[in-house]
């Protein structure tokens, strides 16, 4: 399991424009992802599996989750 203090977390560049309130992504050891909240980076923390985030990219990206 990877030591959250120690994995570079990575804000999207279009949270400069909203104040900073983003999501953060952290890419982990086994290429899952971990995600927090960027007002709260002592918080929940949720991990993903790579094969879940590759899907969820997937999805996104083909409009499957759009609104």
């Amino acid at each position: 399991m990877d030591d959250l203090t120690k994995v570079k977390w990575i804000k999207s560049s279009y949270s400069t424009g909203n104040g900073g309130e983003c999501v953060e992504l952290a890419v982990l050891h086994d290429d899952g992802m971990a995600i927090r909240d960027s007002k709260r980076p002592h918080g929940a923390v949720l991990r993903v599996p790579a094969t879940e985030w590759v899907a969820f990219r997937t999805s996104l990206k083909s409009g499957d989750l759009g609104a």
